[in-house]
């Protein structure tokens, strides 16, 4: 139940006045991404933030104006000029006792502009002067005021994200009227905290924000909006480690191994696990023996080794007379890590077996009856693996690959399979150390940060597309010396057709260039069409594979060594460095391509420039947050992360880890929310409905 106080913040908007059918669709439109998903509530406009603000302190004489600097001037209205052409525009000469201007106005109505101006009258105009053959106009004036109107304009106005239908000057008047119904309430925030900060109150904060006294009250940096910034972390954080509590109380069970089947399958790994491999897999298994669930986050460079980890983590269910689960995101990727894992499972006499959409009728009823009868050890699969005729006898242990891909409800059912069920969450995208703590705080955390031994770097260059056909010739000599080649086209737009029409050209154009030794695959292709045309790759019959980004995640071909990146620039800095991973697997040196096409944009070459010179995931995320911001390297609307409202982390990202620890203290303190301030962090929460987001979040 909410706390009656808020009500009037979660209030309809209409109730504002000037909130009528027209306004309220266009806030709806602008608002799009409010929690409750319906119509927009007073709340919503109080949480939308400014994005900067005019400055109309300035109040000079018409002698001291300076051309492109917005200004607020006092004038007498000397006389109209209409125009003498229908395209000519409407002029009105003003002045004071320093100079004349003229105000300048297209397609204006005549009797309109003589009410807004009457002759002889003084007014205060508002906008920005410029330099027309040799004095000061300005063209349509942001205000024309009275004395009185003065009075109710802000001298500092905040401008707001827009959409059509909406203006700043309306947002703002919105925004004011939402501030009215803000209810007093209890600080929430330490008081040491809020000393040590300078941080004001709440609402005031709020006030300071959209009725800011200076530009620098609705800055990011600013301390209004980096308060209230802390205050939706807090909650983020808080409902995040409320989740991990009752994940805690509720009762695991232990699954301990005897590292019989570990053993077996360590001895036939060609390589020896690196220390962060080792590390991950004991505090798994820690996990595992607990009587708590697990909920950890895997996190590892592409080519780190998480798949190993992985099946050393089913092996501790095995060990322990249970069964365990993998789920990746495609059928590709699926079968990819089948193709890993089953020649390590034979040799520790693991049975394994795959589910996908694929699999059909007898075979699937097969796979199932074996299931259900305990005679599988380790199902890999897709979400079909979550379909309710799927029934495992005792799953202990739930491998969630790529986990950005799936929905937490998702993750949900596939946990739902057993009793108490351990949930082992992988991403090879690797995600900053502010990140990991806002969208899975409540999970433990190993990284894998170091590559296998033996992996050469990968040699990165930019290539402009104007040397495309050298490119060719370069590719021809490659493969001519056994090379095989990844060629990945653009992405266009955010259309899959698009896509696969731009891999469909660059293959026929390839295929020309170099006859009976390019392949093909797409999103679009059937799911054996793929697999015989990575097939054919593999085996060098085709030794350069066209493809769209469907082969970021999951194509693992030791033998590929150079890796084109077509339209380069189109593409965020995490995937670009996902499908580089695609190469530099095997012993042999590897490069990678990346044509671009001019003119490059600051922030696209920024992004060429770094993955150029680094192969470090976790510095290239840390970048990749810098140059694009939070929603955008977690992908927050597919994804059930949270989507911040106010704070953002490429500014407010150093308060993540406080947010962190003062949760954390202050459950330990005050478990329940009981005290004073726990009562008054209850509030936060429904604020920023992360009491809501508290149910779904059990899945992780």
């Amino acid at each position: 139940m909410r706390d009656s106080r808020l009500d009037p913040l979660f209030a309809e908007a209409t109730v504002l006045t000037g909130v009528g059918p027209k306004v309220a669709k266009a806030l709806a439109r602008l608002l799009d991404g409010s929690p409750s998903g319906g119509e927009p509530r007073v709340l919503d406009l109080l949480l939308h933030a400014p994005s900067g603000a005019i400055d109309r302190r300035a109040r000079p004489k018409i002698a001291e104006l300076t051309a492109g600097e917005v200004a607020t001037v006092e004038v007498e209205v000397e006389r109209h000029q209409p125009p003498r052409s229908p395209r000519a525009p409407y002029r009105v000469v003003v002045a004071d006792e320093t100079g004349a201007m003229s105000l300048v106005f297209f397609k204006a109505q005549a009797g309109y502009i003589e009410r807004l101006l009457p002759l002889g009258e003084r007014r205060w105009v508002s906008g920005t002067p410029e330099l027309f053959d040799g004095s000061f106009q300005m063209v349509h004036p942001s205000h024309v005021l009275d004395a009185e109107g003065l009075g109710k304009l802000p001298p500092v106005e905040p401008t707001y994200p827009l959409v059509e239908g909406l203006t700043h000057g309306l947002l703002g008047r919105l925004a004011r009227a939402a501030l009215e119904r803000l209810p007093a309430l209890p600080e929430w925030l330490d008081e040491t905290l809020l000393a040590q900060r300078g941080f004001a109150g709440f609402g005031a904060s709020l006030n300071a924000l959209h009725v800011p006294k200076t530009p620098r009250d609705v800055a990011p940096e600013g301390a209004p909006l980096t308060r209230l910034a802390y205050d939706e972390l807090l909650a983020n954080q808080l409902a995040l480690q409320l989740v991990r509590a009752h994940m805690r109380r509720g009762a695991g069970r232990s699954s301990a191994g005897d590292g019989r089947v570990s053993r077996r399958i360590e001895a036939a790994l060609p390589f020896a696990l690196t220390g962060a491999q080792t590390r991950a897999v004991s505090a798994i298994r820690d996990d595992m023996a607990a009587e708590t669930r697990m909920l950890r986050l895997l996190q590892g460079d592409v080519g780190s080794g998480k798949t190993v980890v992985a099946l050393l983590a089913a092996a501790t269910a095995v060990e322990a007379g249970r069964q365990a689960a993998l789920m990746a995101p495609t059928e590709i990727l699926a079968r990819q890590h089948l193709a890993t894992l089953e020649p390590l499972a034979a040799a520790a006499d693991l049975r394994v077996a795959v589910l996908t959409g694929r699999e059909k009728g007898r075979e699937r009823a097969d796979v199932l009856a074996r299931l259900a009868a305990g005679e599988i050890d380790l199902l890999v699969g897709t979400h079909a693996l979550f379909q309710e005729d799927v029934v495992f006898r005792d799953l202990a242990l739930a491998v969630v690959d790529e986990q950005h891909k799936f929905g937490v409800r998702q993750r949900l059912a596939l946990a739902s399979k057993g009793v108490a069920v351990d949930v082992l969450v992988m991403t090879a995208t690797p995600i900053p150390r502010t990140l990991v703590l806002t969208a899975f705080g409540d999970m433990d955390h190993s990284a894998l940060d170091e590559k296998p031994p033996g992996r050469a770097p990968i040699d990165t260059r930019l290539v402009s597309l104007d040397r495309l056909d050298e490119t060719v010739d370069a590719i021809g000599r490659a493969m001519a010396k056994g090379a095989r080649v990844y060629w990945v086209c653009p992405l266009v737009e955010q259309s899959e057709t698009l896509d696969v029409a731009a891999a469909e050209d660059r293959f026929a154009s390839l295929a020309e260039a170099l006859p009976g030794k390019v392949g093909l695959v797409h999103g679009k292709m059937k799911g054996t069409e793929k697999d015989a045309a990575v097939a054919r790759f593999v085996s060098g019959e085709t030794p350069l594979l066209v493809a769209t980004t469907v082969i970021e995640v999951g194509v693992n071909v030791p033998e590929a060594t150079v890796m084109v990146i077509e339209h380069a620039e189109r593409f965020g800095l995490a995937q670009l460095h996902q499908l580089r991973g695609r190469v530099g697997r095997g012993a042999g040196r590897s490069t990678c391509l990346l044509l671009w096409k001019g003119p490059l944009g600051e922030t696209a070459k920024a992004r060429l420039e770094t993955l150029r010179d680094t192969e470090d995931g976790f510095v290239i995320a840390e970048k990749d947050l810098e140059l694009r911001g939070e929603g955008e390297v977690l992908g927050s609307r597919q994804s059930g992360a949270p989507g911040f409202r106010l704070a953002r982390m490429e500014v407010h990202g150093e308060l993540v880890r406080t947010a962190h620890q003062d949760a954390a203290l202050l459950l330990a303190r005050d478990p329940a929310l009981t005290s004073p301030r726990g009562q008054a962090l209850r509030l936060l929460l429904q604020l920023f409905e992360r009491d809501a987001a508290v149910r779904l979040l059990r899945a992780g």
